[in-house]
Parts: structure tokens; sequence; C-alpha cells
């Protein structure tokens, strides 16, 4: 680990908290860290969840502890197996492991109604009948307690009324089972919150069985404290719920008596994170699915090119704070670009190609040039691509006329080097009926091959990056950019649909590939040269169709 990563572990508050509680005088001393990450199987992980996996799981690794993976499948109202699935494929890809260690929330069903009988059993819990909206209409002001007629209910009364919610006998929304603690907090959390609502819906896992399901803050502590999780790190969000958090963990007979300890979540700009706004994205047909590469999901992410190196890099990198705080998507590209620099193979596609016909170049010849796959790491090797008379290259490496700056391509303009070949001049071009420019033609130097620039020789003109003709293979490059125009499509009040960029996503046909680079499958990612971090794209691909995603550009060079 360098110094750069030892002192950002340094300054990571969670750390301090678990230094103090595992030292010879805390309250876990002795004992071994254990963290979970707790995720609701409604839908498909994205980056602000990978922070999570982060912290979650790399605190245990870092403390020799274990981490749990349970699913938090409380509320049957979206939950599914295929977002199960997806959430464990996801957490795989990133380099974590749960080993056994796999639960569900729904495994504690009976144990959380045990628990909650045994509430009403000490006086800490009654059945209430108000509805939802008269629970709201009473649920008081800052200066004003909270009223519930049913709050001195007989413990007898609300057990047996309890008992009968489990049966089945009452419709949704009749009955809640309420935490008895103060009507007067100031932290409205505290304010006699439901333990449990009816809900007749099948569950993915209990099917009917059950037919009230336990809220969020009466189920989380009870899981945390069953599978003896010390500390339980979870998003700032739930900072205000800790009270009752720590108020279930004191009033059950519970095994364990785990730490809830919150952090700052991670927003990035230009995206949106609710699960909500996602799903709407998917499901009003604003992108082609959860996997889309524009979608900030670690599936979309992973489509995109993105590496498990370089989320890893980034959720480090962005530290774990107390505040929320906004980070720029720049960023996340840069810690991709950083990755794939050190590790994608390089390789020539020509994306708005205009044929280069070398006039001095025999007709009836071809010969084989090598192309090193990366220029810092002799041991991955290289490849050779073909050469011939007829080549494509990028229709803005040519000017018909010299622009201020330019060294590409321009009628009796400066030499320029064909990457890992020869030397040519441009004499001209050909034009079709509407002054199109269909061809660029040029002069190679016989004496200059050998490449870049072993030859010695030292000319005016750039490198120019080029397919042989002959050999090309065609393919669809697809170019992505931010999803939404706006930085905060996600703020209160907005319509996040309004921001959506219309140029997020454009496709490319008819793009020219070095023959090595047909041959690729997903998830092979390159180096295009002189254009950016390409990867073969994982759901439309197909031999002899091969497509390709931009991962991230390089840095701006030359605009026209």
């Amino acid at each position: 680990m360098t110094e750069n990563k030892d002192a950002a572990m340094s300054q990571n508050f969670i750390h301090d908290f678990i230094d103090a509680d595992i030292g010879e005088n805390g309250q876990f001393a002795g004992m071994t860290v254990h963290t979970r990450f707790p995720p609701e199987p409604n839908g498909y992980l994205h980056i602000g969840h990978a922070k999570a996996i982060y912290v979650d799981f790399g605190t245990a690794q870092k403390y020799g502890g274990q981490c749990n993976l349970r699913m938090d499948d409380t509320n049957p109202t979206k939950e599914d197996v295929e977002y199960v699935d997806a959430i464990q494929e996801d957490i795989k890809w990133l380099g974590y492991d749960w080993e056994d260690r796999f639960y569900y929330a729904s495994d504690y069903f009976e144990q959380m109604y045990g628990y909650a009988v045994e509430l009403i059993q000490k006086g800490l819990a009654y059945v209430c009948e108000l509805s939802p909206e008269e629970m709201a209409a009473n649920r008081g002001d800052i200066n004003t307690p909270a009223t519930s007629p049913y709050r001195d209910r007989p413990i007898q009364e609300s057990l047996d009324l309890f008992a009968r919610m489990r049966a089945g006998e009452f419709p949704d929304g009749a009955m809640t089972l309420r935490a008895k603690i103060d009507l007067a907090s100031g932290n409205f959390n505290m304010r006699d919150p439901a333990l449990y609502r009816i809900k007749h819906q099948s569950h993915h896992r209990t099917g009917d069985q059950w037919c009230i399901y336990p809220m969020y803050d009466f189920a989380h502590p009870i899981e945390d404290a069953i599978e003896g999780i010390t500390h339980s790190l979870c998003t700032l969000e739930f900072e205000a719920h800790r009270p009752l958090y720590d108020w279930v963990i004191a009033n059950i007979s519970a095994p364990a008596k785990p730490r809830q300890i919150e952090f700052a979540r991670l927003g990035i700009d230009h995206t949106v994170m609710s699960k909500r706004k996602l799903r709407a994205l998917v499901e009003q047909g604003y992108v082609s699915g959860w996997d889309d590469p524009r979608m900030p999901t670690i599936c979309g992410l992973r489509r995109r090119g993105y590496t498990p190196a370089s989320i890893r890099a980034f959720s480090e990198q962005v530290g774990v704070a107390k505040a929320d705080s906004t980070v720029e998507y720049a960023f996340l590209e840069h810690c991709l670009r950083a990755d794939l620099d050190d590790t994608a193979p390089r390789g020539m596609a020509v994306l708005h190609p205009v044929k280069l016909t070398i006039t001095n170049y025999p007709e009836d010849r071809q010969e084989t040039f090598t192309i090193e796959n990366h220029p810092k790491h002799p041991e991955m090797g290289s490849h050779t691509v073909t050469f011939s008379r007829n080549l494509y290259i990028e229709a803005e490496d040519f000017l018909e006329e010299k622009a201020p700056k330019y060294k590409r391509l321009f009628p009796d303009g400066p030499e320029c080097r064909l990457k890992g070949a020869y030397l040519i001049r441009c004499t001209g071009c050909v034009k079709d009926a509407e002054g199109n420019v269909t061809e660029v033609l040029a002069t190679y130097d016989p004496e200059s091959s050998g490449g870049d620039p072993a030859d010695g020789r030292k000319v005016k003109g750039a490198t120019l990056h080029w397919v042989d003709a002959a050999t090309a293979v065609d393919a669809q490059v697809r170019l992505y950019e931010n999803l939404f125009d706006d930085p905060n499509p996600d703020a209160a009040g907005k319509d996040f649909l309004s921001a959506l960029n219309p140029n997020s996503l454009t496709v490319l046909n008819g793009c020219k590939l070095e023959a090595s680079l047909a041959e690729a499958t997903a998830p092979a990612s390159y180096q295009f040269m002189r254009l950016g971090y390409f990867c073969v794209d994982s759901g439309d691909s197909r031999p002899g169709a091969p497509v390709f995603n931009r991962s991230v550009s390089l840095k701006d060079g030359y605009k026209r």
C-alpha cells in the first residue's frame, strides 16, 4: 500500500472508532470486527452502493474480520430474485467475497415476531388502529407531542390483536404495531414509531406465509444482533434513526449489541442515484436497460468498460467523510483512465474513415508491421498489422487548406508518420460531385520504414493512426457522454427527466478496425490510439459484427 493510501486510511473516522472499540477498554475488546452489507433487493446496485461495499467489506478486510451479505427483504412490494442474483454478481465482480455468510432478513421473520411479542409483554409496544393518514395528522410538531388513543391499550389486548394481525384477520392499513417510547421526543423517529404493518402480499421467499412485515428500523438492528455484527456501517440519512436502533437493541433479549456508525453517502454530478428515478429511466425507455452504459449502475459501468480496480480506487480516493458532498463525474473517469492506461493493450481503429491512397506504393504489394501492445509493458507482447496502397485514416486528419497549428495532412504540407510504418506527404484529394472529400492522396518515403521513429528521423507533422483497407473490419462504435446536462438533476423539486442530455449516446456505423480487434470478446478493453479507451459491448457485439463502447476519452488535443 502506498504512503498516500496509508494517509487516507488514517483519516478514516470509522477506523478511529473501531480502533477504540477493539482496544483494551473498548466494548468489542478481543472480538473480531464483523460488518455487513445489507442491500434491499428491489433494484440494481449503483456506484453509490459500490462505495458502501468498499466501506463494509474493506473495513472488515483491514481488521482481518468478516463481512456478511444480507438481502434486506422486509418489503415484498418490489423485491425480486433477479435483483438478488444481480447484487451477488456485482459484489463478486468488484472483488469481494462474503464466503458462506449470505443471509436474508426473511430468515429471521419468526425471531423478529418473537422480539415484537417480547416488547408488548414488557409494555413497550402496542397495537394502534390509527390509519397512516391519522397517524401523520396526530404526529404533532416540535412544540406539540404526538397522540394515539391506543397507547394505553392493555398488554393482553395488544398481544391478542397482534396475533390476529399475523393470522390475517385485518386488511392492509387497519392496524400497526408501534413502539412505546416518547410522543414528545424532539427526534420524530422516536415518537412511537411503527414496528409492523399489515401487507397482504406474497414474498419472493416466504410466499403467503406472512401478511405482516417488520419495518426496516425494527428489523435492521435485530438482523445485526442475530448475526453478531460489531459495527453496523450505514449512510448519513440513518443518523437520526440511530436512537431507535439502540432502543430496539437495548429492550429485547438480543444476542449481541452492535454499534451503528454513519458516513456520508456518495453523490456524483450529472447523474441520479435514486432507485426510483433509475427505474423510471428503464421502464419509460430513456435507456436500454439497467445495464445501459450511461447508467450509474455497476452493471452499466461494467458494460461501459469500467474495471473493478478503477471503481475500488475511486471509492478509496473519495474517502469516508461525515458530511455529504458531490464528486465530479470526471474524477470517476480519471480513475478509469489511470487504470486502463496501465493495463489496456493498444490497437488502431478509425471512427470517421476517409480513404487514403499512397500513389507511389505498388498496387500489388502488401507487407506487415509490428505494433507493441503496450509501450510501457513489453511483457504484453505485440501484434502485426497489414499495410498496402489503400488505407483508412480519420477524416479530421486531413484539411484542404492549412490551419494554424495544424500538423496533420494537407496538400504540400509537412511529412506525417503513419503509426509503426512509413512517412507520407499529402499531395491532394479527390472529391465527389457535391464537393465532399472521398479520397486523400499521398506519397510515401520507402526509406522511412521502421516505425516511431526508429529510423531516427524527426518530422514536423503528427503521427497518425490508420487501418489497412484490405483487411479492415467494419464495426459499430458507441460514444457516450453524461446522461444529464444538469450537474444536479437529482435536486429536490427538479424534473430530472427534463435534464436528460439528448447527445448522451452517439452511434457510429461503418467504423474500421484492424483485424486483431475484430476477434476480441467482452469484456476486453483497448486503447484505440489517439481516440480513447474502448471495450467490446457485452450485450450486442457478435462475431463478424463487433460493437465497441467508448469507456473514457483521452485528454483533449487539437479541436477544429
